[in-house]
């Protein structure tokens, strides 16, 4: 058997363990890239460099900033805002789910989810919900509006570069709106599929007393992140792993300020702990196995497989990129999946006589949103459903299927059709 056939054989196990048998995500991911390591597949020397420390480290600082937040009493408080404001449940769920995705717009999917998702948690323990579909339906906000601007999405960032797009170019380009617009129709769009999914969420909405918070310095820590982000996302060439290092330092500074106020070691040891590693190994693994899918030129062959499938026809060629993208993103990483494929889009315009934007917008349509179809499709929501897990609740292929699939397929399907016709 060929190292191509061995990823291959590996990557759908993985994969199948990871949607019937949901316990056992880490352990199926951890397993799958020592197996690729030992068969000789993925180079030893590799791995390291496999690994998105910088995802990593992102997940890990805000998780420790996040802890504070919750503790403050500050995602209750705001819950109580959103819960004043909404005439009803539905709203209510809609709502966030959108204040998601405004956010996720200007920094990291995965730092969006670990900061809305403590308030979408406490307004299910207010009123006494499943949070399972709520903290989903934040997961694929957030992704859905990464790509929107320069700075939400590694994916956005890639093509920027290799475009050489800067931040307005995403909002009009040469006389025509950009990427914004793509990903806010199909956001607009989702709307009426999140009143078809909780068209049953009827209830009143109350607030009978108001969560009182006890420390303000969490806050404005998780703010400082934002900010700090979106400043850096205008820095040429700056560090790859510069989004960690923020996330880290600010997570060091949060515990040390919290321990010189209060002394309190018990706090200390709970912030620690309660950083989710078992999300944090989980991807560690997946990096691997998605890295050995490059090493041994999958990825390449998926690439030159879309060339050849729709050679000759504009509207084939976008329609099977763009959908195939889709596909493939669900289960592979997009960042390489888009990095590999930016030159191959840019030689085929260049081939056909075409703009490369119709392709290059359809590209990061696809892509983006892609992940959504699977639980495991992107980072954020593996970072979602660590945080049900921790919250008692397992979350397995069938809960995230019915709320990602009509999610992905609508905000896909709008944006589709509206790259087509203004970029054609």
């Amino acid at each position: 058997m060929g190292d191509k056939q061995i990823v291959i054989a590996v990557f759908i196990l993985m994969y199948i363990v990871m949607i019937f048998f949901s316990k056992f995500r880490v352990h199926a991911a951890l397993v799958s890239a020592a197996l690729l390591v030992i068969t000789g597949v993925m180079p030893a020397a590799a791995v390291p460099s496999a690994i998105n420390w910088n995802v990593l480290m992102m997940i890990a600082g805000t998780m420790v900033v996040v802890f504070y937040f919750i503790e403050s009493g500050e995602p209750s408080r705001i819950a109580d805002s959103l819960m004043e404001k909404s005439p009803n449940v539905m709203w209510l769920i809609i709502s966030i789910s959108l204040f998601s995705g405004l956010v996720s717009a200007f920094i990291d999917n995965v730092a969006t989810v670990l900061m809305i998702a403590p308030v979408g948690l406490a307004i299910c323990k207010k009123i006494k919900i499943d949070p399972v579909p709520v903290i989903i339906s934040i997961a694929v906000s957030s992704n859905l509006q990464g790509a929107a601007t320069l700075v939400g999405d590694t994916t956005s960032i890639l093509l920027g570069g290799y475009a050489g797009m800067n931040f307005l170019d995403f909002f009009w380009m040469n006389g025509r709106p950009g990427m914004f617009f793509t990903v806010e129709f199909g956001a607009l769009a989702t709307v009426f599929v999140m009143f078809i999914l909780f068209r049953k969420y009827r209830d009143k909405v109350e607030v009978t007393k108001k969560t009182e918070v006890k420390d303000y310095v969490p806050t404005v820590m998780l703010l400082l992140i934002v900010i700090l982000l979106i400043a850096v996302s205008f820095i040429p060439e700056k560090p790859e792993m510069i989004n960690g290092i923020i996330c880290m330092s600010i997570a060091v500074i949060t515990l040390v300020q919290d321990f010189a106020r209060h002394r309190d070691k018990k706090k200390l040891i709970r912030a620690l702990k309660d950083v989710d590693y078992a999300t944090l190994f989980l991807l560690v693994g997946i990096f691997v196995v998605v890295q050995s899918l490059t090493e041994t030129g999958l990825i390449d062959d998926m690439a030159q497989g879309i060339i050849k499938a729709g050679s000759g026809n504009i509207f084939f060629m976008y329609t099977i990129l763009v959908w195939a993208s889709v596909l493939i993103s669900a289960f592979v990483d997009n960042i390489p999946y888009v990095a590999t494929m930016l030159p191959v889009v840019r030689t085929i315009s260049l081939s056909m006589g075409l703009s490369p934007y119709l392709l290059y917008f359809g590209l990061l349509t696809g892509a983006t949103l892609g992940g959504n179809l699977t639980p495991v499709g992107a980072s954020a929501n593996i970072t979602a459903i660590g945080i049900l897990k921790k919250e008692g609740h397992e979350v397995v292929f069938k809960d995230f299927a019915k709320i990602g699939i009509p999610f992905t397929l609508t905000a896909v399907f709008v944006g589709y059709v509206f790259v087509w016709f203004v970029w054609k």
